[in-house]
């Protein structure tokens, strides 16, 4: 028989643990605690540097838009599990849920490198159905706007247009002039600068000459003209 203050110590014991395990998990579960373990996993693995480099590490959980839903912190929480937070309007709604789709199964290890695949995903996990609809739904809300590039102003007929179309268009879902502001668009253009540089060159790299060589200067002045007010 279990004397009262055995018992009585023994109910704290177990209500610390509870709340200690509930800590431990409310952590895991916080955006930029996965964003930390994430980078740890990286740095302790021969395959880190390739999965940090996939994006640019531009964004914070923070910048998220409406950071605090349950959207945002499944996004924080799943998706820097193996390359760098992604802002949900790197594409446009109808091309999100193919995507998250093509993510589980490289979650789960099952991805379309084999055994290499499953080494790359140790320690890594997946989120739910429900949490997956979660997820697509919140990706989709807050995504880039589609547009067409045969719809932009001076369409077809001027080289600012084209450099616009073709360089913007490399890394995410082309955006429309409007998004931004006339006072806004200098910053963001030299941010896709820094994230270009960032995916595809070293420091001291030179040009590949059989590239098209886009300028900043050029683009930013198109998004001007037709940006917001």
């Amino acid at each position: 028989m279990i004397r009262p203050a055995v018992r009585r110590h023994l109910a704290l014991l177990l209500a610390a643990t509870a709340l200690a395990g509930a800590a431990t998990a409310h952590a895991a579960d916080s955006p930029d605690e996965a964003m930390r373990a994430a980078r740890a996993r990286w740095a302790a693995s021969k395959h880190g540097p390739m999965l940090e480099r996939l994006i640019p590490p531009y964004l914070e959980p923070s910048g998220l838009p409406e950071p605090r839903s349950a959207g945002a912190r499944l996004t924080a929480r799943y998706c820097v599990q193996c390359h760098n937070l992604a802002s949900p309007a790197m594409h446009h709604a109808e091309k999100w849920p193919a995507i998250v789709q093509r993510m589980l199964p490289r979650m789960e290890g099952r991805g379309n490198m084999g055994g290499l695949m499953h080494d790359l995903m140790a320690g890594v996990s997946a989120p739910t159905v429900e949490e997956t609809a979660t997820l697509v739904a919140y990706l989709q809300k807050h995504a880039q706007k589609k547009v067409d590039p045969a719809d932009l102003p001076e369409a077809g007929r001027t080289r600012a247009w084209e450099s616009y179309t073709q360089a913007c268009a490399q890394c995410h879902a082309l955006p429309d002039p409007r998004r931004h502001t006339r006072a806004a668009w200098p910053a963001v253009v030299a941010r896709m600068e820094r994230n270009m540089q960032w995916m595809n060159r070293v420091v001291g790299s030179r040009h590949e000459p059989r590239e098209p060589q886009y300028r900043a200067d050029e683009i930013v002045a198109y998004l001007q003209r037709h940006a917001r007010r």
